[in-house]
C-alpha cells in the first residue's frame, strides 16, 4: 500500500505584495555605477581566456548559485551575454525564482527566520506561476529556463530588461536551471507536477552537456555554486567526454574557476584534500579545481564577494 501523501489543496497561498521583500531594484548594480573595489590577478587570466575562447567560438560557461542575483550583480552577467563573451549561463533552482520575482515586482528574497514561523514562507502566488511557465514550455519542446524566460518576456513583466533568463530567450543564448525536487519554494505549491519539472529541467541539463561538449579551448567558471554547479558540470562533462572520444577528439585543454567566499590555500588549491580533511567534501575545489582539469586543462580559484569580482571581471571584458 502506498504510503500517505502531503494534502496540498489545504495550503493557503499570499500574494507577493504581501510579503516582506530583504532586496530591490536599488541594489541591483548598473552597468555605469562605481565598481566596488576588487584587484585578484587571476582576474586578468580569465578575461584573457575568455578572449581566446570567444575567438576559437569555443564554450565559455557561467554556473551560478542564487547569491550572484543576490548580490546585485545580474546587469554586468546580462551586458557580458549581450556583447557574446558568455554563451551560457547555467542557474539553479533559487536562482531562477529570484530572477523571475525581480523581473516581475522589483524585488525579491524573504526572511526564512520570519516565515517559516507561520508556515509562510514559500507560499507565494505569483511565484508559483513557474510551475505553469513549466508546463507550457514543456508542450513545445522548450527546457525549464527558456520557458521561464519566455513568460517573462511575453508577460512584459516591468523589469525584464533586470533578468538573465529574459535576456537569454530574447539573445536565444542557453540559460539552464538545474533544480533538485523539494528544494525550492515552487516545490510547495499545489500547481507543481515534479515529473513536468524533471522533464523540463532535465532537458536544461541536455541542453548544458551540449554546452560543454565545446569546452576544449573554452572556459568553465563557477560562481558559488556549492553542489549543484560541479555536480551536474562534472556528469555533463563525462557525457561530452564520452561521445568526443568516439570521434577522436577531445576535451581537456580548457579553463575552470570557482569564484566563492570559501578560504583555500592560495599556494595548493590545485592539488585536492585528503579525506581526512573536511575540506575534501567542498565539490568546487577537487571537482573543478582538481580532477576534471588533471589532464591539460588549468584552473583559478578566486576568493571575494560576487558583488565583487564579476563587475571586475566584466570590466576587463565590456566595451
Amino acid at each position: 500500500m502506498p504510503f500517505p501523501t502531503f494534502d496540498r489543496s489545504v495550503l493557503k497561498l499570499k500574494p507577493l505584495s504581501e510579503r516582506v521583500h530583504d532586496m530591490d531594484l536599488s541594489h541591483l548594480l548598473k552597468l555605469d555605477d562605481p565598481i566596488p573595489p576588487f584587484s585578484h590577478p587571476f582576474l586578468d587570466i580569465l578575461a584573457e581566456r575568455m578572449r581566446a575562447a570567444r575567438e576559437r567560438k569555443a564554450a565559455v560557461i557561467f554556473m551560478m548559485g542564487a547569491h550572484v542575483i543576490k548580490a546585485g550583480a545580474s546587469n554586468f552577467v546580462i551586458e557580458l551575454m549581450k556583447q557574446g563573451w558568455v554563451t551560457h549561463c547555467a542557474l539553479n533552482g533559487a536562482g531562477a525564482i529570484h530572477d523571475f520575482e525581480l523581473a516581475l515586482i522589483g524585488a525579491t528574497t524573504e526572511s526564512v527566520a520570519r516565515y517559516i514561523r507561520t508556515g509562510e514562507f514559500g507560499m507565494w502566488q505569483e511565484t508559483g506561476d513557474i510551475n505553469l511557465a513549466a508546463a507550457e514550455g514543456l508542450k513545445d519542446g522548450l527546457g525549464l529556463g527558456e520557458a521561464v524566460g519566455r513568460m517573462i518576456v511575453a508577460r512584459r513583466f516591468p523589469h525584464s530588461e533586470n533578468s538573465i533568463l529574459a535576456t537569454g530567450y530574447r539573445l536565444q543564448v542557453p540559460v539552464t536551471v538545474h533544480v533538485s525536487i523539494g528544494c525550492d519554494i515552487i516545490h510547495q505549491h499545489p500547481s507543481c507536477d515534479g515529473a513536468v519539472l524533471g522533464a523540463a529541467s532535465y532537458h536544461d541539463f541536455l541542453v548544458f552537456a551540449h554546452s560543454v561538449s565545446r569546452l576544449e579551448g573554452g572556459v568553465f567558471i563557477n560562481f558559488g555554486s556549492a553542489v549543484t554547479g560541479p555536480e551536474v558540470y562534472l556528469k555533463a562533462l563525462s557525457m561530452a567526454r564520452n561521445a568526443a572520444g568516439q570521434e577522436g577528439k577531445e576535451i581537456r585543454h580548457f579553463t575552470t574557476a570557482v569564484c566563492d567566499l570559501y578560504p583555500l590555500p592560495a599556494e595548493d588549491y590545485r592539488n585536492q584534500p585528503t579525506k581526512e580533511d573536511h575540506r575534501y567534501y567542498f565539490r568546487p575545489w577537487k571537482t573543478i579545481l582538481v580532477r576534471t582539469v588533471a589532464d591539460g586543462g588549468e584552473s583559478y580559484y578566486i576568493q571575494g564577494d560576487h558583488r565583487a569580482v564579476i563587475p571586475n571581471l566584466a570590466a576587463k571584458l565590456l566595451h
